[in-house]
């Protein structure tokens, strides 16, 4: 007796409503990483300013939102804040919570290549009469995208996954259109199977286009090493 059934399992492969949370996935994973890097550029910047006290607010930032859980943090939003008189919908609620949670994680990872590029050609920039926000812009984002790059792709691809916890909420994104097929069809094996295929296949995209956004810039060098100026 067999407990798989092929022609349930190559249904699903191209079901509308499958799709449907293959999109969703798609566009979620999208827009919270849109927001997530200007957040997390903003937090980066924080945690690099003189001010001790926006350094702390910074500092602040990333160990709550790295340190609870995604699934807490997506709770509070959607079901606490309500009892404030704070409401969001579903997709908003999913969308606040993953590009708040990601920006913590990508504010390291941009203050760690902004770290990288040596302080002389600051300083070098300096003396020449840039504006620190000159300086931000030609100098240094070139040179720290690089080692950005790398990390930023992984993050890519793990905030592709976590968008599945957004289902807590009733976001109907992959995965919760793959467990109310379940509830209707009892076919739990073959629907997961067909959402594991999903996401391994825009896991699989996502790498190659890391890896050619790194082939197409990894050979770039800034055009003015200004710490060999003299």
């Amino acid at each position: 007796m067999s407990y798989w059934n092929w022609s349930g399992f190559f249904d699903y492969l191209v079901n509308p409503f499958i799709l449907g949370g293959v999109v969703t996935t798609i566009w979620l994973t999208c827009v919270s990483l849109v927001f997530g890097l200007l957040l997390g550029f903003v937090v980066a910047l924080m945690r690099r300013s003189k001010l001790r006290l926006i350094r702390c607010i910074g500092w602040f930032y990333i160990w709550l939102f790295r340190g609870t859980p995604l699934l807490v943090q997506l709770i509070v939003l959607y079901t606490a804040l309500p009892q404030l008189g704070i409401k969001f919908s579903v997709v908003q609620a999913a969308l606040i919570g993953l590009a708040l949670n990601e920006a913590a994680y990508l504010a390291e990872i941009i203050r760690s290549g902004i770290e990288a590029v040596p302080a002389g050609q600051a300083r070098a920039a300096r003396a020449l009469g840039m504006t620190e926000r000159q300086i931000m812009r030609h100098i240094v984002m070139p040179q720290a995208f690089k080692v950005i790059i790398p990390p930023l792709g992984n993050s890519v691809n793990g905030l592709l996954k976590t968008t599945s916890v957004t289902s807590v909420i009733s976001m109907e994104e992959l995965l919760r259109r793959t467990q109310v097929l379940i509830q209707e069809k009892f076919m739990v094996l073959e629907l997961f199977a067909v959402a594991a295929i999903y996401y391994l296949l825009l896991t699989t995209l996502g790498d190659f286009v890391q890896r050619h956004i790194e082939r197409r810039f990894g050979q770039y060098t800034a055009p003015l090493q200004l710490s060999e100026k003299r």
